[in-house]
């Protein structure tokens, strides 16, 4: 195909007087952003609301649920491919001016997110009690981290097609709706962990089973909508082998740089599971706190997706660097903001989740250290948005494996040399959130700096 833009299939660059600029590159960054927002952090939240409902049963109780989360957060993260390459895809050809491609794609996106979470959820329930165990869980954490994992299974494959609808709906500038379903499942999940939890006495299991069952409604409802608009255009709804197969290869480097992070996470709660229980459950409020910050930075970084993207296929590489620069901006800044809430704020957080005073104090001390690294994190991900929108997946598969190799030494040196409690908690998220952090940035930051990217997701 020609690289040259406005040709080779591409529209011409529009009007230098049509590109948003300054605020209103702004409120066009904050119009997707902050509606992608509410969607991301839905995951996130019910791990939040779990952990403060389930952290009054017990420090037991809490420690399992901190290792069952993280290796269900795990298998959906590593299959959250199902949302980039969709959003790229679909964003690219929007660009281009093709909609109804862009929608097929999201279809067959959508029947591989339910044959893959329904293989995801098989294997984690029959498989819950081996991989406890290989976690190296104490005996009185192990059967509550296998009860919260097997009730959670079911909800997989909702997940799923929830990430394989959202990256569809994202890739046509569409944030709004992900939004809407995503508070819905929200507030579902509070109801239902609350009933299952309290009301029928189902303890740790109850808000794995709350929060499956309301994974899986917002699965139904998002795909709902994806059905609707591709009906809509006259598009086909059937299983296409030769559409899902692309989605599997497109998806397949993507893959590779979410499984490299996974791994990186899996290494670090199990740093943590090495340095006791405190330790343990004092890393599981520092990691939900966490997580929900680098949501609300990704919010930013999904705007940078469906932008560059967009800008890309319609070869407008001028408003594609703008819409980096911008989003670089806002990623650290908000990135700064958030570390500011983290150091201060850690003091009053940490009761929240725990009566314990020992896992408060290695609550503390984790979100202080962890909040100095978010600027970092800010950066990180905006980088990572753009080189997703760009279809750039293969480097950063390869990035994913650079830096792992990196983090991993840095990781056993922590579960050799740190102590227990509070100490450790400050040595393992400066080795993650500091060191881990760094890495990635390097990588990225190297080749966003040329132009290969660029040429790519021209090409795409």
């Amino acid at each position: 195909m020609d690289d040259t833009p406005g040709r080779g299939g591409n529209p011409p660059l529009a009007p230098e007087a049509a590109r948003p600029a300054g605020r209103a590159l702004d409120r066009q960054i904050l119009a997707l952003a902050v509606p992608a927002l509410g969607a991301l952090v839905a995951e996130p939240l019910f791990i939040l609301v779990d952990t403060a409902m389930v952290g009054h049963l017990g420090t037991a109780e809490l420690a399992g649920l901190s290792l069952s989360s993280t290796l269900l957060t795990t298998a959906v993260g590593i299959f959250i491919f199902l949302a980039y390459a969709t959003t790229a895809a679909t964003s690219r050809r929007l660009g281009a001016g093709d909609r109804a491609g862009g929608v097929s794609a999201g279809v067959d996106g959508m029947w591989l997110a339910v044959g893959l979470g329904a293989v995801t959820a098989l294997a984690a329930y029959l498989a819950a009690p081996w991989i406890v165990d290989a976690m190296g869980a104490p005996d009185a954490v192990a059967p509550h981290a296998v009860a919260y994992l097997r009730a959670s299974a079911p909800g997989l494959p909702g997940m799923l097609v929830v990430l394989a609808a959202t990256g569809t709906l994202r890739g046509l500038l569409d944030t709004r709706t992900p939004l809407v379903v995503a508070v819905a499942g929200a507030l579902a999940n509070v109801a239902l962990n609350a009933l299952f939890i309290y009301g029928l006495g189902l303890g740790v299991a109850g808000s794995g089973l709350g929060t499956a069952l309301a994974q899986t409604g917002m699965g139904v409802a998002l795909g709902v909508v994806v059905v609707h608009g591709a009906r809509a255009l006259g598009v086909g709804l059937r299983p296409h082998a030769a559409g899902i197969w692309r989605s599997a290869l497109a998806g397949a480097p993507l893959f590779v740089r979410t499984l490299t992070l996974r791994l990186a996470i899996l290494a670090t709660v199990a740093v943590a599971t090495s340095l006791g229980a405190v330790t343990l459950a004092g890393y599981q409020v520092v990691n939900v706190m966490w997580g929900l910050a680098a949501f609300a930075l990704d919010a930013l970084a999904i705007a940078a997706q469906a932008l560059v993207g967009r800008g890309l296929g319609a070869g407008d590489v001028g408003h594609v660097r703008a819409v980096m620069r911008r989003c670089l901006q806002w990623g650290t800044g908000a990135g700064a903001v958030l570390g500011l809430v983290f150091a201060a704020g850690g003091w009053w957080l940490a009761p929240l989740f725990s009566a314990d005073g020992d896992v408060r104090l290695a609550a503390a001390v984790g979100l202080a250290v962890a909040g100095a690294c978010l600027p970092i994190a800010g950066w990180v991900y905006m980088l990572d948005g753009v080189l997703i929108g760009a279809g750039d997946g293969r480097y950063l598969a390869r990035a994913g494996v650079a830096t792992l190799v990196v983090y991993l030494p840095l990781a056993w040196a922590v579960q050799r040399y740190a102590p227990a409690g509070a100490a450790g908690e400050a040595w393992l998220w400066l080795a993650f959130g500091g060191a881990f952090m760094l890495a990635r940035a390097a990588t990225t930051g190297l080749r966003a700096r040329g132009t290969a990217w660029m040429v790519l997701g021209a090409q795409r």
